[in-house]
């Protein structure tokens, strides 16, 4: 199944209409490093990445696996490992995935970017949490809490995020 969202800020998941984040630049089919636009697209969702300490293991037919402080994400189109997740410390601009706000509770690592990675083509697009008000994200999709872990429940191989201009 796709969750298919819109430059309005909407999410659907099947009969499910979500309200969602995304970058303060909208829509982008041509997503850039550090543009602040959520790419247009179908991207697969690869897997969930979750902190342990705050939530338990998300029921999920999705790959998990738990994150830890020293995990990080690269953003440096320069570097070999460029959106890639990272061992912190790490020598090239990166994104730390351990936060203390709430974001990244919960981290599906969506298909973007990825096979073959492009440099400078964006990162660390994600699907996460939203924040309680749904401020703009810096170019990934986020969820409610509540809304991210009905998702993730009925989520599993094959299901995708699929980003729509207009």
């Amino acid at each position: 199944m796709d969750l298919i969202v819109t430059a309005a800020g909407e999410a659907r998941w099947g009969e499910r209409l979500w309200r969602c984040a995304i970058g303060p630049a909208g829509v982008s089919a041509a997503k850039r490093e550090g543009d602040g636009a959520t790419p247009a697209g179908v991207f697969p969702f690869r897997r969930l990445l979750y902190r342990p300490d705050r939530l338990e293991r998300p029921a999920t037919g999705l790959p998990t696996a738990p994150i830890a402080p020293h995990d990080g994400w690269c953003d440096d189109p320069a570097d070999p490992l460029y959106n890639r997740m990272v061992r912190l410390p790490y020598p090239a601009r990166h994104e730390k995935l351990w936060l203390a706000g709430r974001a990244y509770d919960l981290i599906v690592v969506v298909g973007h970017n990825d096979d073959p990675v492009v440099p400078g083509a964006g990162s660390a697009v994600f699907l996460h949490v939203a924040r309680s008000d749904y401020a703009p994200t810096q170019g990934c999709v986020a969820l409610a809490l509540a809304d991210l872990l009905t998702l993730l429940a009925d989520a599993g191989p094959g299901d995708r995020l699929a980003v729509v201009q207009g």
